[in-house]
Formats: structure tokens, sequence, C-alpha cells
């Protein structure tokens, strides 16, 4: 009954959704029944609506499929099972801790920006750094939920601060369209839509790369030039936490260091002596 209740008119049935996941990853009936321990002749009469998966096989089928912690709670529904995995807000008294353990990484990632956004980019945390180069652009972009994806490729956002914004918009593109294929988000995609119709300016100047893509981005008349690293959480249990993310923008250069520096008042060791090793 608690099932039947979850599942709305239009969820469509498990083997349908089965079917979208195999193809969505290239998988033949054939090689998920190798890889499931189950059979061709089975899967196929699931994906034909003849016959139902157990609650073990089906688990078995998401996880070699690679299905988002979410989709996993779908995929249970539709065939009649109630979901597993939670999906807690951060602001719930069980993810206290959880929450103070992102806030403190943020400080200790200082005076390197650094924030979390959810699975559509929505910011959900941020440290001083990261507010303070964000700071003068259009209001309305400031507003919460915060979108990385919009502060990035909005002309009224950080675009026009961006030096090499045709290298850096490709690269974000290109990071949506892979999460797109990996998680089938509907949201997500009328996000892509909406931030790739945002002009690109013309003229950009070449610039040096570096060891991985940098960014660069000019800062109250600096440039400033970062290496940005995305770091996901290991086997995550709720959805929530399977789809944060922590980005960091590392200096690329040592102009970038010192001005990060200057930024949040940090004292610079001294310099050497001639007898220093």
């Amino acid at each position: 009954m608690i099932t039947q209740l979850l599942r709305s008119p239009g969820t469509p049935d498990v083997g349908v959704l089965l079917r979208r996941w195999r193809d969505r990853r290239g998988v033949s009936q054939l090689e998920l029944a190798s890889r499931a321990d189950s059979s061709a002749r089975h899967i196929s009469f699931i994906e034909t609506g003849r016959a139902k998966p157990s609650h073990t096989l089906l688990m078995r089928f998401a996880e070699q499929l690679d299905v988002p912690v979410r989709e996993r709670n779908a995929l249970l529904i539709a065939a009649g099972f109630a979901p597993v995995f939670s999906e807690t807000p951060l602001n719930d008294p069980a993810m206290e801790t959880f929450s103070g353990e992102l806030d403190r990484l943020l400080a200790v990632h200082e005076p390197n920006p650094a924030l979390v956004h959810d699975g559509l980019y929505n910011v959900v945390g941020a440290n001083r750094t990261l507010l303070a180069l964000i700071s003068g652009i259009a209001d309305h972009l400031l507003k919460p939920p915060i979108n990385t994806m919009r502060l990035t490729l909005h002309p009224e956002g950080l675009a026009p601060r961006i030096l090499n914004f045709a290298q850096w918009r490709a690269h974000l593109l290109g990071q949506m369209e892979r999460q797109i294929s990996v998680t089938g988000s509907a949201a997500l995609a009328d996000l892509y839509q909406e931030v790739a119709a945002h002009p690109v300016p013309e003229g950009e100047p070449v610039l040096p790369a570096a060891y991985a893509l940098p960014l660069y981005i000019e800062w109250e008349g600096r440039q400033l030039s970062f290496i940005s690293m995305l770091t996901t959480f290991n086997t995550p249990l709720d959805v929530t936490v399977s789809e944060l993310a922590i980005e960091t923008f590392l200096p690329s250069d040592p102009e970038t260091a010192a001005a990060l520096r200057d930024m949040s008042g940090e004292v610079r060791p001294p310099e050497p002596g001639p007898g220093s090793r």
C-alpha cells in the first residue's frame, strides 16, 4: 500500500526504467546478466513486463549499471518496493555533525576559494575567499540558492571577469553533459539549456596553459590563475550526500598564491637568510 502511494500515476514500469539505464550505459542484456548473476532471458522478461525482479536482483542491476542513489530509489518504487536510501536535508539535526565538518573543511581550505554544491550546482556552503571573489556581480545571481553555473556563465556574473571564458565555458558545459549522461536528470538538462544559451564574448586572448585547465580571472586589477578540483563522497547511502561535491580552487602560479594571502590577511613566512638551508 505504501509503495502504491509513493508511485505516481505517471511513473514508468520498472522494466522500462531498467531498459533506459541499460541503454544509457551501453550494456547488453547478456552483459548485464553476466555481471549480475542473472540470465538475458530473465532480464528480457523484466523489461517487457512479463516478470518482476526481486529486491536483491534489482539492487544488483543498479550497482552494475552505476545508477545514481536517487534513481535507485525510483527503480525500487517502480518495482513495488519501498525506497532504501534516505534524503536528509543538511539542516536536519541528524546531519549536524556532517554539516559542521563541511564548514570546517571549507574554512581549512582558506585562503584558497572553496565551495560545496549539490547535484544541480546549487551552492550549499562557501568559504570567505570564494565569497570575496564573487562580490560585485548582479544581485539576482546572489539570491539563494546561488547556482554556480548561472554565476559563472551569465553575462552579469563572472563571465566578463574570466579571461579565458570560451575555454572555461566549454569545460563547464562538457562537465554538465557528462553528468546528464550519468544521471539522466531532466532538471540538470534544463539548466544546461539555460546557461548554454548565454553568448560567448569575442576576441578572447590566448593565455598560457598549465598542468591542468586553468581558470584565469580578473579580480581588483589582478590576474588570478586557478586549477579546480572536485571531491565527492565515497559510497554514499543518503541521496543528499550522494549529490554533494566540494570544489576547491588552487593557485596555479606564485602571483595568485600571493594575492590570496593578501586577500586573507595571512602573514607571509620570512624569506630565508643567506645561511639558511
